[in-house]
């Protein structure tokens, strides 16, 4: 048996962090199986429908690596789709589910029902006020193929709801939850096509997953209760039901789905602030599911070998920034210097630091900033908290060290030194900021600390910092001159 999954968004707005992991979670053991990833396109209820949200997904998986063998996609900027078990969107499909609607109603698996929204409200608000759970009533079950053919005539209102037997236990395999029996008492004849002829997700989906093929169901569990109904549909239908697995939802830090309303959850937004595509994949990856060791920094490749679905917990993963930040940060360190130069400079230039002509004429310059910085940021909108000091020649001591050591009595002659020194040099590179510092040692005696300390505080006013040959280069010839007589004029 060849495995095959799908990943199958409704088209509402940008991909939720907890969608992106379900495609991962489908994109990895179907990789794993040597099977084949589906993105499919659930936009059968127009009314949530957002322009361009089919595009944006596709750039977002794209952007994540989450690249699908079969499906809808982008080609110079236009939707195209690939495949053999086409149309893979919704609403291109409505024949077919029509055939299979027909015979559902031929069977009397189906009937046609003519409530109005005003009566289902009525008879939700009577079960509530008794305290009973809320569901279809079965008004419509009786009404004959000729009555409602008829009603249908006249142009009555109507949809077409499953027909669901009475005290019957439907039982399904769960590879996260193990068994599950539900008895069709506690259910309701879902609506499979709704008034405008579109099927509803819980038909459609029972129709797709079949013609397509699809071997496992990896999807979250906000979609288990409804189940049960998918596979009396298979019955129904007198076909064999995919493998199901809920996935666990992504929680906030109070233990509550992780929602919109709380900030970034949208996969656009990370990408915004800068992270990188690898990092937020390798964190997402954790949360629900755990290796057999401890490793906790994955590439791509190691999760397609060690990810198992038999690994995915039952209960909610907290979604932590902190430990997002921290995975984040390891690829930080070890990112090719212009990819992450690029994603920081949208940042600097927000932030005023740069325009986009500077951008592009000091790109060099903004290299070795972003080098100079590159382990003190876990994503790379955080390089505006850094940058500051690059940008101004007024010095502030950060704490009561600094402030010490700007009270060195031999400060004012190294300062001197550093500043012939700098002054004289044809070249500010790393090789000056190395060597400037061996000729005012053998120059002065000053060294270890009385040498380094005193420098990096007249510079940047902190006792710590990134490498200071780096940092000199950085600064540049004009900015260090103009530091070290501020601080002489204003600090000594």
């Amino acid at each position: 048996m060849t495995v095959r999954v799908r990943f199958a968004p409704s088209p509402t707005g940008f991909v939720h962090i907890g969608s992106l992991r379900t495609a991962l979670y489908n994109y990895l053991f179907a990789k794993q199986k040597g099977g084949k990833y589906i993105l499919r396109v659930e936009d059968t209820d127009r009314t949530r429908y957002v322009e361009g949200a089919i595009e944006n997904m596709i750039e977002a998986l794209a952007w994540a690596g989450v690249e699908h063998d079969e499906g809808v996609v982008l080609e110079d900027g236009k939707l195209v789709q690939k495949g053999d078990f086409g149309p893979y969107i919704q609403s291109e499909r409505l024949d077919i589910y029509q055939e299979y609607i027909d015979d559902l109603l031929e069977k009397g698996h189906a009937y046609y029902c003519f409530c109005t929204k005003e009566r289902l409200d009525k008879i939700r608000e009577e079960q509530k006020e008794k305290g009973e759970t809320s569901g279809y009533d079965g008004h419509c079950r009786n009404i004959s193929m000729e009555e409602a053919k008829e009603r249908i005539a006249n142009g009555e209102d109507h949809v077409v709801r499953l027909r669901l037997p009475e005290n019957k236990n439907i039982t399904f395999h769960d590879v996260v939850r193990g068994t599950v029996t539900v008895n069709t008492n506690d259910l309701d004849d879902q609506v499979l096509i709704k008034t405008d002829g579109f099927p509803t997700y819980h038909f459609a989906v029972v129709v797709d997953d079949y013609l397509m093929g699809i071997t496992h169901v990896i999807r979250g569990e906000e979609w288990i209760i409804s189940t049960p109904k998918h596979v009396y549909l298979y019955e129904a239908f007198g076909w064999e039901a995919p493998e199901y697995v809920h996935l666990p939802n992504i929680l906030n830090s109070e233990r509550k789905k992780l929602s919109k309303r709380q900030g970034d959850v949208a996969a656009k937004d990370f990408k915004d602030k800068g992270y990188l595509p690898e990092g937020l994949v390798n964190y997402l990856a954790l949360v629900g599911w755990s290796p057999e060791d401890n490793q906790e920094i994955f590439s791509m490749e190691e999760l397609k070998e060690k990810f198992a679905l038999e690994r995915v917990s039952k209960s909610g993963g907290v979604f932590d920034t902190d430990k997002l930040n921290w995975v984040n940060a390891h690829y930080i360190k070890d990112a090719d210097l212009k990819e992450i130069t690029d994603l920081a400079i949208p940042h600097l230039i927000k932030a005023g630091y740069i325009t986009e002509e500077e951008a592009k004429e000091k790109y060099e310059w903004l290299c070795d900033l972003v080098k100079l910085l590159q382990e003190k940021v876990s994503y790379m909108a955080e390089i505006i908290d850094q940058v500051d000091i690059f940008f101004k020649t007024e010095i502030k001591p950060e704490d009561e060290q600094a402030e010490e050591i700007l009270k060195l009595e031999h400060l004012p002659h190294l300062l001197e030194v550093l500043a012939q020194k700098v002054e004289d040099a044809e070249v500010i590179d790393e090789v000056f900021g190395k060597a400037v510092f061996k000729e005012i040692q053998k120059e002065t005696g000053y060294k270890g600390k009385n040498l380094f300390m005193p420098v990096r505080v007249a510079l940047t006013g902190a006792v710590h910092g990134p490498d200071m040959p780096l940092t000199i280069k950085v600064l540049g010839k004009q900015s260090i001159l103009s530091r070290i007589e501020y601080v002489k004029n204003n600090l000594l």
